[in-house]
């Protein structure tokens, strides 16, 4: 088990990702986002299944960091409920992931 979270969230245009990407790197609570561009996310919403293009943030940070995190994209996004989900990582390139802790 390691100290590396990759957190995953939704952003409903590029423009919103890399705001969200900016932030995070800016304030040093990520070492890395990746953004994956137009998926094409499906999903129940108050009883409908509704579809939507969106953008992909794969945000790499240590789990001290994760509160910020949270608290940045739920100030900063504009879905009432965005998704955030956290994965703690269990095995990775050793050097990468110190690069990951060195970095936040």
């Amino acid at each position: 088990m390691t100290n590396i979270q990759l957190i995953f969230c939704t952003c409903p245009d590029q423009s919103t990702a890399e705001t969200l990407a900016h932030l995070l790197l800016n304030e040093e609570w990520a070492a890395c986002v990746n953004i994956l561009p137009s998926i094409l996310s499906l999903y129940r919403w108050q009883g409908q299944i509704e579809s939507a293009q969106e953008h992909l943030l794969l945000i790499k940070a240590t789990q001290q960091n994760y509160p910020n995190i949270e608290q940045a994209i739920k100030q900063h996004h504009p879905y009432g409920i965005p998704e955030i989900i956290a994965v703690s990582v269990t095995e990775g390139l050793p050097a990468y992931l110190r690069w990951i802790e060195s970095t936040t």
